[in-house]
């Protein structure tokens, strides 16, 4: 049994927390105590009761101690393990970066990776997470360090940058969502039942949100030869792939389903497939391929994710919450897909597995810079993940996949030296902004500015822009 302490940042999430919670008790063979600091204190109590009705509860296989801590320093002394899963302000900045550029004729399906939603939630984001690189690497600089929050290039980029010798990898669970995808397309064109997604290998790569998969196999058979097949089926009507709905959910009103109808729209031009949902996978791309307005939307069978739909889903989930903490809602003691603790348990040498995770290119994306942050499969193995080296991607992709690269790279340089001319590159360059003159991208820039002042002015010199 390993004895371990996980340090969260961000212990008062409203969602992630409980999920991972949950994960850790029902994984065998870890125990220990999770550190719960957040500058929203009550939200991590709450948490913290929750877990003590984890403990109690018959299904769970592992107990933790859970801890509420006033300083970041305080979680993380001693931590085998620091997982980062913060909100960069409030919905209300949230709502500025996804609605103010509507009003140039920009819309946003999600808004918290690329695009300018991407770049000011990047602005926000940075100096908070320079602070966790500099408290790991004087706290405990040996600690594996696991980062859920958006956007996860930039993200991974600062802790790394920051401190060098951090042993970081961002995880996103949108790449799971195309094995299922695959995995349905196995179903329905071999006539079997359908596989559970561990059984489909892939080779892929990209950045997060907008990575390839570039050969996928279940057994012997060669999954993306079925493709053509599967889209004469299903093209036109959209696929929801996603566990727990019917194929044909993405037509009703739940805005994070949708049909694949972009993504399998992105293999037929291209021949390998998108691995990111539909709903990311357009912010990527020029704003008159998919997300020109919402009637373009929903020809494409995906949707617009409103700040007030969050806003609304974040009112439930505290509900939800504070009836768990006080006993009047039973705690759901089941596994999700996440695979973070699998993580763990092989980084502490109880298995060795491949999954995909985002790691600073180290040559494992050989078309793509040194040191820009990618997602590709890794190989998970005692005190040690180590990137698998990709298979090249088509030209065409990799120009796509570049473009979108750098633009990171350039915010991310652009935040570190907190220079706002340098961030305006970036936010010009984006795909989503490709129908903006320069003078109209300054204009919305210096608005979103104005409208996350707060959230920003202890970092940059405003006037400058």
């Amino acid at each position: 049994m390993n004895d371990i302490k996980i340090a969260y940042i961000g212990g008062g999430s409203k969602m992630w927390a409980r999920v991972f919670m949950y994960d850790l008790a029902l994984t065998k063979g870890l125990c220990g105590e999770i550190a719960l600091y957040d500058i929203d204190k009550p939200a991590a109590v709450r948490n913290q009761r929750i877990g003590e009705r984890i403990n109690a509860d018959a299904r769970t296989v592992s107990k933790w101690k859970y801890t509420v801590c006033d300083t970041l320093k305080e979680a993380l002394q001693g931590a085998d393990f620091v997982v980062c899963s913060i909100l960069p302000g409030t919905f209300d900045e949230m709502a500025a970066d996804v609605h103010l550029p509507e009003k140039y004729g920009i819309y946003q399906s999600v808004g918290d990776t690329v695009g300018p939603g991407g770049v000011l939630r990047a602005m926000r984001t940075v100096p908070l997470y320079e602070g966790f690189a500099r408290a790991i690497a004087e706290v405990c600089p040996n600690a594996w360090v696991i980062n859920f929050t958006n956007p996860m290039s930039i993200c991974t980029k600062t802790l790394y940058d920051v401190f060098p010798q951090i042993k970081a990898f961002g995880c996103c669970h949108e790449v799971f969502h195309a094995q299922e995808l695959l995995a349905c397309v196995a179903a329905e064109i071999l006539n079997i039942p359908r596989p559970d997604r561990h059984e489909i290998t892939i080779d892929a790569s990209g950045i997060n949100h907008f990575t390839w998969i570039t050969e996928a196999r279940y057994k012997d058979v060669d999954l993306l030869a079925l493709l053509p097949r599967f889209m004469d089926m299903y093209y036109e009507k959209g696929y929801c792939e996603q566990l727990g709905h019917d194929k044909c959910d993405h037509l009703g009103s739940d805005p994070f389903l949708y049909g694949n109808k972009v993504k399998l729209d992105l293999y037929r031009r291209y021949g390998v497939l998108a691995a990111a949902g539909d709903r990311h996978l357009v912010e990527f791309l020029n704003n008159d391929w998919y997300i020109r307005d919402p009637a373009q939307v929903k020809e494409w069978l995906y949707h617009l994710t409103s700040v007030d739909y969050r806003r609304a889903d974040q009112r439930k989930k505290i509900e939800e919450s504070e009836l768990m903490a006080s006993g009047k809602k039973p705690v759901d003691v089941v596994h999700s897909d996440e695979e973070a603790t699998y993580l763990m348990q092989a980084v502490l040498g109880g298995c060795k597995l491949v999954s995909n995770v985002n790691m600073p290119n180290r040559g494992q994306m050989p078309d793509m810079p040194q040191g820009m942050v990618v997602e590709t499969n890794c190989v998970f193995d005692a005190d040690s993940v180590k990137p698998v080296v990709a298979n090249r991607l088509p030209p065409a992709v990799t120009n796509l996949v570049y473009r979108n690269g750098m633009n990171i790279e350039t915010c991310y340089s652009g935040i570190k030296h907190r220079d706002l001319e340098e961030i305006f590159a970036s936010f010009i360059n984006q795909p989503l902004c490709s129908k903006l003159s320069v003078g109209e991208g300054y204009a919305l820039f210096k608005e979103m500015l104005g409208a996350t002042e707060p959230y920003l002015r202890d970092f940059y010199d405003l006037s400058k822009i």
